[in-house]
């Protein structure tokens, strides 16, 4: 069967979040805040920096770069969307991935021009002058998601020897 390009960004897509998704199916709010190796990064941190790295590309793609201007807010909001904080559930960041989500796959049917492009802000990872077109974008969130869901692995099966394949 042929498909066209916004199919298989919507079908990468769509598999990449199922593998991250499936890696906190039946965990509780606490096993999603535990550190399970040396590092910093819990199951309910990843999803929540996956969404929120998700939508902020989207933006991108819709207003531009002004939506990625490095502040010392956006540290800081960087930083805390690594944390499941205890006013926070793994549902609700569940949730909102998915909407998230939903929001991109409508962009990916939608977007007028695939290889329309964005000037990528100033920021110390993008080479001056750099752009990024929707495509790219979308493509650079499967991959995110793809490696986030690696290491999502790796936590839940520390957790309680759950894998997401195998």
């Amino acid at each position: 069967m042929m498909t066209n390009e916004r199919d298989d960004l919507l079908e990468s897509l769509a598999v990449h979040r199922g593998f991250l998704l499936r890696t906190v199916q039946g965990l509780t709010d606490d096993q999603a805040r535990q550190r399970t190796t040396v590092s910093e990064l819990t199951l309910g941190g990843l999803i929540k920096h996956v969404a929120r790295t998700e939508k902020g590309w989207v933006d991108f793609i819709l207003d531009g770069p002004a939506t990625m201007e490095l502040t010392e807010d956006s540290y800081a909001e960087h930083a805390d969307g690594f944390v499941l904080r205890e006013d926070e559930t793994l549902a609700d960041i569940v949730a909102e991935y998915e909407r998230i989500g939903q929001r991109t796959d409508e962009l990916v049917r939608t977007v007028p021009d695939l290889g329309a492009a964005q000037p990528l802000p100033k920021a110390p990872w993008f080479p001056p002058g750099a752009v990024r077109s929707a495509r790219r974008v979308f493509i650079h969130i499967v991959a995110e998601t793809a490696q986030h869901a690696g290491h999502a692995d790796i936590l839940r099966e520390a957790i309680d020897g759950q894998k997401t394949m195998g």
